[in-house]
């Protein structure tokens, strides 16, 4: 029987009747957020009274296995979301920036409570840091002091939707070139950001550069 092209090319595209209800077609991804979304595996990590919540959000009356995050790793090699749960000071800064460098990519940032997003009533504090997000990228804020359970779980379907929202193309840990590891924060008098030595040296040396030319203008 001779065909014309159209009917041979649609006789070569048509699905087996028994396999049309087993294939269906999506895009790459939505698979690859799909796979992501669904097995996040939290760092076994707290700071202050947020964490007893925290622990009591993965215990058995929240259940956050229904979110294939029932595993909290102990090592962040194995974790690829942070919880920081508590006040964040000053001395603990350096090993929170420490143990998020070793975390593999793709890894996210969950601030929970008062303290991690902002300083919370401890903000005025000589040892207390105003917000992680000064030194680390926070993906989702969770108000509260300290928050419910049922706020970490909200805010874990928000990290969720950002998840499903990336693209395999513009995902950061996929693209050219070596990324730089958070430069971690140097505990002394005060702490500071790494980063910053260049512009904290030019000011310091500023009036130094000064003073030199005003001798010079008076001799």
């Amino acid at each position: 029987m001779n065909m014309n092209p159209d009917e041979a090319k649609d006789a070569h595209n048509q699905v087996p009747s028994d396999l049309q209800r087993n294939v269906f077609i999506t895009s790459l991804d939505y698979m690859y957020n799909l796979i992501r979304k669904t097995s996040v595996w939290p760092l076994m990590f707290g700071l202050a009274c947020c964490a007893i919540e925290m622990i009591c959000t993965a215990a058995g009356r929240y259940d956050m296995a229904r979110f294939g995050m029932e595993v909290m790793r102990p090592s962040p090699r194995q974790s690829d979301l942070m919880i920081v749960s508590g006040t964040v000071t000053k001395k603990m800064v350096p090993q929170i920036v420490r143990i998020y460098n070793q975390m593999a990519e793709p890894r996210y940032v969950i601030a929970m409570g008062a303290c991690a997003t902002g300083g919370g009533p401890f903000k005025e504090g000589y040892n207390v840091v105003s917000g992680i997000d000064r030194f680390l990228p926070v993906d989702v804020y969770v108000p509260g002091c300290p928050p419910t359970p049922e706020a970490l779980l909200h805010g874990v379907l928000k990290l969720r939707e950002k998840i499903a929202r990336q693209s395999i193309k513009q995902v950061p840990w996929y693209q050219k070139g070596v990324q730089d590891a958070i430069p971690q924060p140097v505990l002394g008098p005060d702490i500071f950001d790494p980063r910053r030595v260049p512009e904290i040296r030019q000011r310091t040396l500023q009036p130094a550069a000064s003073e030199g030319e005003e001798e010079a203008e008076t001799a």
